[in-house]
């Protein structure tokens, strides 16, 4: 399985699931992102953290540690 930070700016993925080894699972589950939610790439900063999705109509920036553990 890929992760978010794979996606390219402007693509979307639907998640399939979260890292069970991710010490934010909790957190990313709390903010929406479960499985089967489709989210955007919508932004990335020039060194890529942090990275922007947008999932259930709203934006949300994510460091890469948190990212790296939505699976798509």
């Amino acid at each position: 399985m890929k992760n978010v930070l794979e996606l390219k700016i402007g693509e979307k993925a639907i998640v399939k699931d979260l890292d069970r080894e991710s010490t934010v699972r909790r957190k990313l589950l709390e903010m929406g992102i479960t499985p089967g939610v489709e989210l955007l790439l919508s932004g990335k900063a020039p060194l890529g953290d942090p990275v922007e999705i947008t999932i259930r109509g709203y934006k949300l920036t994510l460091r890469k540690n948190e990212a790296k553990g939505i699976l798509i």
